[in-house]
């Protein structure tokens, strides 16, 4: 099954997922797991405000 999530809280998001997409401007920046992404260090700054997350 799939859900479509839109959130701006991208850690809430991530940690519920299996898969993400980041978007700006209505195109696709990033996408992979949510461990993935997670990890990522350009999702850390800009998004989960540099803080390293663990993995799922």
């Amino acid at each position: 099954m799939t859900v479509f999530i839109v959130e701006q809280n991208a850690h809430l998001a991530l940690q519920i997922a299996d898969y993400g997409y980041v978007l700006q401007n209505g195109r696709i920046l990033l996408a992979g797991s949510s461990g993935e992404l997670l990890n990522n260090p350009q999702i850390r700054d800009v998004y989960l405000c540099g803080e390293a997350v663990s993995q799922i």
